[in-house]
């Protein structure tokens, strides 16, 4: 259930995301508006695990990737879009 999970417990800061050549802020914003977007568009009777694993993998995914500073509004939600709708492949990847 949806409402079981703390989102604020999965939000990052500047300096939880280390070093992105001072682009740090914008990193931070961009995670914690993947971390907001998926939470959103979970159906609210969504199991707990399921949705603590699929707010587990934003990290895993995105903290590496060098597009994270710029990656725009649209293709956060589509990504997002993407892992919900395909969350038993998303997460058997774990």
């Amino acid at each position: 259930m949806k409402e079981f999970v703390v989102i604020y417990d999965y939000l990052v800061t500047e300096a939880i995301v280390g070093d992105w050549d001072g682009q740090e802020e914008v990193v931070a914003e961009r995670i914690n508006e993947i971390y907001h977007t998926i939470y959103d568009l979970a159906e609210e009777d969504i199991e707990t695990e399921v949705l603590e694993g699929l707010l587990a993998l934003v990290w895993d995914t995105w903290i590496g990737q060098e597009a994270l500073a710029e990656i725009e509004t649209d293709d956060i939600y589509d990504w997002c879009r993407h892992v919900l709708d395909n969350r038993e492949q998303h997460l058997q990847q774990e």
